[in-house]
C-alpha cells in the first residue's frame, strides 16, 4: 500500500454536509472537497449516510450499495468503506424506531431487555449496510447540569457497566460493531459545561469513571472505542497514550479500533491549543492511539502525509493503525474477495470478538443487492420500545391520587402534554436531525401523551391546555390552565425538557445549565394548578433530573409525581398506562434527584465527608435517593443472610451475629427474601448495597453490589441470591494498586441506597488481594420463586 492508500483507510468522509449542524462546530470544520477525488485511494469510513438528513432508506441503501461497488471496482485496492451511524436511541435514521434514551435504560435496571433492544437496532443497521454504531455512552453521571446527561445510563458505575455491556453484546450479536463513548472523563467537566476541563484525580478516574469501560472491553468484547473531548488535569485525552494505548490496549487487552470523536483531532489545535497545526495534531493523536479520524480527514490526510514524508512521524504508526482498520474490515466481512489479509494483524481475540466477527460474516457485508423494502419500525421494534418504556417510568411520590379512579373530566396541562419531541432524546433522529427540516414528517408513529391518555381513558372528557412553553417567560396561558383544572376531577400537568443541540432546546449536547429549576415558567404553572385544590399529577418528561423538592413534599406538592426520562416512541402509552393503572410502575431512579444546582456535582457514592454534617450549613442530601421508585403494590425485603465462598463454605452469619468469613479475593453469596405484600402483581428491583467499614482510603457510605428485577404476584415471595465476587469491592489503594482489603463489610437490601430494610455483614479475611485481569467482577443472580 502506498502512503496515500494507507491514510485513506484512516479517515471518514461526510457525504452530506448541509442541512443543519448535527455535530459540534460542524459548519466550521467539515471540508467541502471533491468526494470522488478524495476517495481515489480508497476510504476508511462513510459518515452517517442515513443519519445526516431525512433520506428514504431504500433509496439510500441503493446509493450506498452502488458506492461500495465503486470502491471495490474503481480503486486500486478495492476495499469497501465501513459505514457508521449514531444509534443511541435506535438507528438515527428517518423512519427508524426510536427507543427510550439511555437514562431510561438505567431506570429500568434491565440489561436483558437492553440487550434485546440493541440486537434489533443492530439488525436494522446490518440490513441497510451499516457496520459500526457510535454507542453506547458509558460516561458515569456526576452533574445533572451537564447537557449530555440524557445520553448516559446512571450515576453508578456498575449499573452503567452492566447495562452498557448488554447493549454492546446485543448490537454486536447482529454483526454491527459497537463504539464506547466517551473514553474517558467527559462527564465530570467543570461546572457541568460541555467540553470543559475535567479536574479529576487518578483514584477517582480508576475507581469510578473507568470500570464501565473496562467491563465493556473485557466482558463485552467491544470492537471500537471513541476518545472523549475532555482534558484531564491539563492533558487532552485525544493526545494521551497513557489512556488510549497503555491502559486500553496494554492492561485491558483491547485489540479493536480507536476512533476519534468528531473533529477531536483538529480540536487539539483549535480548542486545546496543544498542537500548532493539523499536522502536529495528527501526530499527537496517532501517537496516542487514535486509529481513525472521524468524521473527515482534516488532519490524517494531507497534514499527516506531509509529516510522514518529512520524517517527523514514523510510518510504522500509520501501518499499525491501518492493520487494525483492515482487521476490523475483515471481521465485518468487507474484505471478502479483496485478497488475503490474514497477516495484517493479530487475531488472538476472545470469544466475544469471535462472535462479533462471525456475526458480521454471517450477515453478509456485500450481498447481491440492496434491500428493496425494509421495515425499520416493525412490530418487534415497537413491542420492545413499549416494554422498555413501561419499565423505565418512575413513580416518585403518590398520596393515593394514582392510579386515576375513572375521572369524568381530566385537564391535561403543560407544554409537553401534546408534543412528539418531548418524548425523544437529543440523539433521536426526530430531535437531532428533523429539527433542521421543518415540515418533514417523523416517519414513525409517535403518539403524544394527550393522544395516549385519550385512548387510555376513553370514557373521560379530556381537555388539553398548554399553559406555557418549555422555555421563556410567557405566563399568559396559566389563567386558562387554572380555569380548566378547577373545572376538572383531576389535573395532569406534563412539564420538562425539549432535547436539542447547542442551544436549541433545554437539554442535550451543548445545552448545559446553571440552574436545575424547571425551565421557563413551568414551576409557576404547576404551582398555580396545585393551588386550585383539584387533585394534581405532575409528569416530568426530561433528559435530566430537576431540583423539584417543592413538588415532592410540603403543602404545595402535587398528589403524585411521575418521572419519565425521554421514553421514546412508545413512551406516551407507557405514561398513560401508569396513570390509569394498567401499568404497575417499576422504574427506579438511576440518578439522585438533586436538592439544588449548588449541591452539584453529587453522587450517592460519596465518602462520609461528602454528605451532610454539623460543620457546614450546606446540605448536599438529594431530595430522593438513587434507587428510589414506588409501585402500586408494596414489597417487604427480609432475612438477608450471607454465606462465604463460592460453594457456601466459609461460615455464615447466624443468630449469634457472627459474620460470614470469606478470603479477600474470594466470593460470597448474599440471599434475601422479597415478598409482595400488596394486592396487585408488581416487579421489585432488588438492590444489594455494601459499605466497607474501615479501609486505607475513604470509601463510599453506600455502594451497589448487585441488582435484580423480580416479578411477584400478590402474596408471592422469592429468595434472591447474589453471588458476589469480592473484587466488586475493590479500590485503588495509596500506592494506586487495585486491591481488596481484609476487614468488615456491611451489607443491606432496601428500596433505595439509603434504606436498610434487612442487614448482614461479611468479614473479608487473609492478606490484601491484588486484583488482576482474571478476577471475576460481575455479580451473578439467582431467583427462586416461592
Amino acid at each position: 500500500m502506498s502512503l496515500d492508500e494507507k491514510l485513506a483507510q484512516l479517515v471518514g468522509w461526510w457525504v452530506d454536509q448541509g442541512g443543519g449542524a448535527v455535530a459540534p462546530m460542524q459548519g466550521d470544520m467539515a471540508p467541502n472537497g471533491d468526494y470522488d477525488a478524495a476517495t481515489a485511494h480508497g476510504l476508511g469510513h462513510l459518515t452517517r449516510v442515513y443519519g445526516t438528513r431525512p433520506v428514504d432508506p431504500v433509496q439510500r441503501a441503493a446509493w450506498l450499495w452502488e458506492e461500495q461497488r465503486r470502491l471495490r471496482t474503481e480503486t486500486r485496492l478495492g476495499i469497501p468503506a465501513i459505514v457508521h451511524e449514531e444509534c443511541l436511541t435506535g438507528l438515527a435514521a428517518w423512519q427508524a424506531a426510536t427507543f427510550p434514551t439511555p437514562l431510561a435504560w438505567g431506570a429500568s435496571f434491565d440489561p436483558d431487555l437492553v440487550h434485546e433492544m440493541a440486537a434489533l437496532i443492530g439488525g436494522s443497521m446490518r440490513e441497510l449496510g451499516v457496520h459500526q454504531g457510535l454507542a453506547p455512552v458509558l460516561d458515569v453521571i456526576r452533574d445533572p447540569r451537564w447537557g449530555r446527561v440524557d445520553e448516559c445510563i446512571a450515576e453508578d458505575p456498575y449499573v452503567v457497566g452492566t447495562i452498557g455491556t448488554a447493549y454492546v453484546r446485543g448490537l454486536q450479536s447482529a454483526g454491527v460493531h459497537a463504539t464506547l463513548k466517551h473514553f474517558v472523563g467527559y462527564s465530570l467537566s467543570d461546572a457541568g459545561r460541555n467540553h470543559a476541563p475535567a479536574n479529576v484525580g487518578p483514584r477517582y478516574l480508576a475507581d469510578v469513571l473507568l470500570p464501565p469501560f473496562e467491563m465493556a472491553v473485557r466482558d463485552g468484547g467491544v470492537r471500537s472505542v471513541m476518545n472523549s473531548y475532555a482534558e484531564i488535569d491539563g492533558v487532552p485525552v485525544g493526545s494521551t497514550p497513557e489512556h488510549l494505548t497503555d491502559l486500553l490496549r496494554g492492561e485491558w487487552g483491547f485489540d479493536g479500533v480507536v476512533v476519534s470523536d468528531y473533529f477531536s483531532v483538529a480540536f487539539l489545535e483549535v480548542m486545546h491549543a496543544v498542537a500548532a497545526d493539523r499536522g502536529e495534531a495528527a501526530a499527537l493523536a496517532l501517537g496516542a492511539g487514535i486509529d481513525v479520524e472521524l468524521p473527515t480527514g482534516d488532519a490524517y490526510l494531507a497534514p499527516l502525509a506531509e509529516r510522514v514524508r518529512a520524517g517527523l512521524v514514523d510510518e510504522s504508526l500509520v501501518d499499525l493503525a491501518v492493520a487494525r482498520v483492515l482487521t476490523q474490515k475483515e471481521d465485518l466481512g468487507l474484505l471478502e474477495g479483496v485478497g488475503d489479509h490474514d497477516g495484517e494483524a493479530a487475531r488472538d481475540g476472545d470469544g466475544d470478538r469471535d462472535a462479533a466477527r462471525d456475526a458480521g460474516r454471517d450477515g453478509d457485508a456485500a450481498p447481491d443487492g440492496p434491500p428493496t423494502e425494509i421495515d425499520l419500525d416493525s412490530p418487534a421494534h415497537r413491542a420492545v420500545a413499549r416494554r422498555l418504556a413501561d419499565e423505565s417510568v418512575v413513580l416518585l411520590t403518590n398520596d393515593g391520587t394514582l392510579p386515576l379512579a375513572a375521572p369524568a373530566r381530566v385537564a391535561l396541562i403543560g407544554p409537553n402534554a401534546d408534543s412528539t419531541e418531548a418524548l425523544m432524546g437529543c440523539y433521536s433522529f426526530v430531535n437531532h436531525v428533523l429539527a433542521h427540516h421543518p415540515g418533514v414528517p417523523t416517519g414513525i408513529a409517535v403518539p403524544t401523551v394527550a393522544e395516549a391518555l385519550r385512548a387510555e381513558l376513553s370514557d373521560a372528557e379530556l381537555v388539553v391546555v398548554r399553559g406555557c412553553e418549555v422555555e421563556g417567560d410567557d405566563r399568559s396561558g396559566i389563567d386558562e390552565a387554572v380555569r380548566e383544572a378547577t373545572a376538572s376531577d383531576v389535573a395532569v400537568v406534563v412539564v420538562g425538557d425539549r432535547a436539542g443541540l447547542f442551544g436549541r432546546g433545554t437539554v442535550g449536547e451543548g445545552n448545559d445549565v446553571e440552574s436545575l429549576e424547571l425551565p421557563g415558567a413551568q414551576r409557576d404553572l404547576v404551582e398555580a394548578v396545585v393551588a386550585t385544590g383539584t387533585p394534581v399529577v405532575l409528569v416530568v418528561l426530561s433528559g435530566r433530573p430537576y431540583a423539584i423538592g417543592w413538588a415532592i413534599s410540603g403543602p404545595g406538592a402535587p398528589g403524585a409525581v411521575v418521572q419519565a426520562f425521554f421514553p421514546g416512541e412508545e413512551g406516551a402509552p407507557a405514561i398513560a398506562g401508569v396513570l390509569s393503572g394498567s401499568v404497575v410502575p417499576s422504574g427506579r431512579l438511576p440518578v439522585s434527584l438533586p436538592r439544588s444546582a449548588g449541591a452539584q456535582p453529587f453522587s450517592y457514592l460519596h465518602p462520609p465527608l461528602g454528605g451532610p454534617s454539623e460543620v457546614t450549613s450546606a446540605d448536599s442530601t438529594p431530595v430522593l435517593p438513587f434507587g428510589h421508585g414506588l409501585s402500586y403494590t408494596t414489597f417487604k425485603r427480609s432475612q438477608l443472610t450471607v454465606t462465604g465462598g463460592a460453594d457456601g463454605a466459609g461460615g455464615a452469619d447466624d443468630a449469634s451475629g457472627a459474620p460470614a468469613e470469606v478470603p479477600a479475593g474470594g466470593a460470597f453469596t448474599a440471599t434475601v427474601t422479597v415478598r409482595n405484600t400488596g394486592a396487585r402483581a408488581g416487579t421489585d428491583v432488588v438492590q444489594l448495597y455494601a459499605h466497607d467499614v474501615v479501609a486505607s482510603v475513604t470509601r463510599p457510605v453506600a455502594q451497589l453490589l448487585g441488582y435484580a428485577r423480580v416479578a411477584l404476584e400478590p402474596g408471592q415471595e422469592a429468595r434472591v441470591a447474589f453471588r458476589v465476587p469480592t473484587p466488586r469491592l475493590a479500590f485503588s489503594d495509596r500506592r494506586m494498586r487495585r486491591v481488596v482489603e481484609p476487614g468488615a463489610v456491611d451489607l443491606w437490601v432496601g428500596a433505595s441506597c439509603d434504606r436498610r430494610e434487612t442487614e448482614a455483614q461479611v468479614a473479608l479475611t487473609g492478606p490484601v488481594h491484588l486484583v488482576g485481569l482474571d478476577d471475576e467482577r460481575v455479580v451473578g443472580v439467582a431467583v427462586e420463586l416461592g
